[in-house]
Formats: C-alpha cells, sequence, structure tokens
C-alpha cells in the first residue's frame, strides 16, 4: 500500500513538472485563473493513473495512460475556453473512480448510481456558470465529422486554428496500443465501457441542451480511449508467441498509417487534397512519429515470435516512442494555443 502510494505521488510529480515545463514559457502573460491549466493538465493524468489502475497492473502502463489523457490534444486544446473548463475535464476521472472501484466490493449495486457522478457534476458545472454568467465553452462547440482527422493527425488538426479546431486525437504513437486495447476490450466484452464510450461521443454529436456545450461529453470517450492504452499497453508487453497475429495487426496498421501520412506531405497530395500551405512539415512528422511506433511494434513482434517476454525491455521501448511523441506533440500544441494566439483574454 505504501508503496502504491509513494509510486502515485511520484507519478504526480513529474504530471507537474511536465506540465509546469509545457506552461512556464507563458507564466508571465497568466492572469490567476490561467494557471488552473498547470492544474488541470497534472489533476487529469493523476485521475486517469488512478482510474486506470482498476484495469491495469502494470504501473507504466498506467503512467503513460494518465499523460495521454492529461497531456492529450483534447485536454490541451481546451486552452480556447475558459480554464475552469479544462479543470472540469480534468475532473472526470476522478468523479468516475467511485464507480469503478466499487465494483470491486460486495456493494456492486451502487456502482451504477455512482456512474451519475459525471453526468451530474457537468450538468451542475453549467448551471452554475450560467447562474453567475460564466460561459466557459460555447453552446455551440460540438463534435463534428472533420474533427475526426485529429484522430491521425492531432499536429495538422491544432494547426488549422483556434476557431475551428476541435482536437480529439491520441498523438501517434499510442495509436498502436490502442488498437490492442480495443481489441482485448472486445475479447473480453466490458459492456460498461462501450456503453460510456458510446453515450458520451453521441452526446458529443448532438445540440446543447440545458445549456451544455456538447464538446464537454467527449471528455468520456477520450477517458475510455486513454485507460485502452494503458491495457493495450500492457496487452503489448506481455504478448505471447501466441499472440502474433495481434502484434502483426498492431505493426502494420502503424505502417499503413506511416505511409499514408508520408505521402501526405508531398506537395502533389497537398495540392490535390486542398490542404492548408505549411501543413506539409506537419504530415512529415505525423510519419515520422508513426514510424517510430512502428518500429517499435515490430521489434515487440519479433521478442514475441523468439518467444523472448522480456515485459520490463518491452514496456521501455513502448514508453520511451511514446514520451518522445508527446514531447513533441504536446510542445506544439501548447504553443499553438497560447503563444500563436497571445492567450485568450476572459
Amino acid at each position: 500500500m505504501k508503496s502504491g502510494f509513494g509510486r502515485f505521488v511520484a507519478a504526480t510529480g513529474i504530471y507537474l513538472g511536465f506540465a509546469v515545463y509545457l506552461y512556464q514559457p507563458y507564466f508571465k502573460r497568466f492572469d490567476a485563473t490561467e494557471y488552473l491549466f498547470v492544474v488541470s493538465a497534472c489533476l487529469a493524468s493523476a485521475g486517469c493513473l488512478l482510474l486506470s489502475g482498476r484495469w491495469v497492473s502494470s504501473f507504466w502502463a498506467s503512467f503513460i495512460a494518465g499523460a495521454v489523457y492529461g497531456f492529450g490534444p483534447f485536454l490541451l486544446g481546451f486552452a480556447r475556453f475558459h480554464p475552469t473548463a479544462s479543470f472540469l475535464g480534468a475532473s472526470i476521472p476522478w468523479l468516475f473512480c467511485p464507480a469503478a472501484f466499487c465494483t470491486r466490493e460486495r456493494r456492486r449495486w451502487l456502482g451504477i448510481p455512482l456512474l451519475v457522478l459525471p453526468f451530474l457534476a457537468i450538468v451542475v458545472f453549467f448551471q452554475v456558470s450560467v447562474h453567475y454568467r460564466l460561459f466557459a465553452i460555447s453552446t455551440q462547440t460540438r463534435l463534428h465529422l472533420g474533427d475526426l482527422a485529429g484522430l491521425v493527425v492531432p499536429l495538422v488538426a491544432a494547426q488549422r486554428g483556434i476557431g475551428s479546431a476541435n482536437l480529439v486525437g491520441f498523438y501517434h504513437v499510442p495509436i498502436a496500443p490502442l488498437v490492442m486495447g480495443v481489441s482485448m476490450l472486445l475479447a473480453a466484452r466490458r459492456t460498461g465501457v462501450m456503453v460510456i464510450f458510446v453515450i458520451g461521443t453521441v452526446l458529443a454529436c448532438c445540440p446543447s441542451f440545458l445549456e451544455i456545450s456538447p464538446i464537454i461529453w467527449l471528455s468520456f470517450p477520450v477517458l475510455c480511449c486513454a485507460v485502452l492504452v494503458g491495457v493495450g499497453l500492457q496487452g503489448l508487453s506481455s504478448a505471447a508467441s501466441t499472440d502474433r497475429s495481434w502484434l502483426l495487426a498492431v505493426t502494420v496498421i502503424s505502417g499503413m498509417l506511416c505511409l499514408v501520412t508520408s505521402l501526405s506531405a508531398t506537395k502533389f497530395l497537398q495540392v490535390f487534397a486542398g490542404l492548408e500551405k505549411g501543413s506539409a512539415r506537419f504530415f512529415a512528422t505525423a510519419g515520422q512519429m508513426y514510424l517510430l511506433g512502428t518500429v517499435a511494434a515490430a521489434i515487440i513482434f519479433f521478442m514475441a515470435r523468439a518467444k523472448l517476454r522480456l515485459c520490463w525491455l518491452r514496456l521501455a521501448i513502448l514508453c520511451s516512442a511514446i514520451a518522445v511523441d508527446m514531447f513533441i506533440g504536446a510542445g506544439f500544441i501548447v504553443e499553438r494555443f497560447l503563444h500563436s494566439a497571445s492567450v485568450i483574454s476572459f
């Protein structure tokens, strides 16, 4: 217990350090409320780390899952809204924890009513915001079909501008463990997670009701996917030689994304697709990151084929690749939404 708590505190410290690193260049222009961006990134990561521990036994896999949510494009993209909106998104993992861990005890019947907590918190937040005339997020902001491009090329989506982009991706390298995590979810038939994912996605696409901005509901499926990244990391690190087909499929998918994004960086395809000027370097970066993920997945595939478990080495390879991807991606998104936009005034 003490060891687990100590690792949680250490992980929170790392999250906080990374958040300070990302936002520190803009502290001189921050007002008091804008420091919530730093707090929210750390709080969201720690909450997802704790929540993912319900299904993921590997600490480092849970650590990456937390970082994918707290420092992912979706939550960092909230810099274009009021800082309290980012704080609300950060609180979602914590609000799911009572329902998630209640199912491990004898009183499993409490799990269903406890699932209402995140929904209730969102309703209360927006009702209080309206009362105090604090419009944290526009009620017109919802998920559109065009936003789904951010799943594959989040940096290109961020480049599109502050007014038009809803960032929904998970960077590039995490796509491989996400695919693995989704396949494990379907195999295990975790209907509860599937239902939450579907509800959040549908509500994010629907028109506003009760003065709630639809985009905030997207935090549910994004959180589910972040946890599935952790599940997938654990699956990839412990996969046996009998799981070679799954490992090969993950490697092929990552390789195909590498090929598509690399080709999209060419001048011909940009003109043909009508992409914005300057997108080439972001597609090239995406191609490089997908290549990094493909190499990492291929190494694990050949390790499994040679019947070499070495779970610690597999985790080290995957976590290092994701860390590089996140370091580059998070830095660009924060710069795009704070520096280039000259910090939104509220």
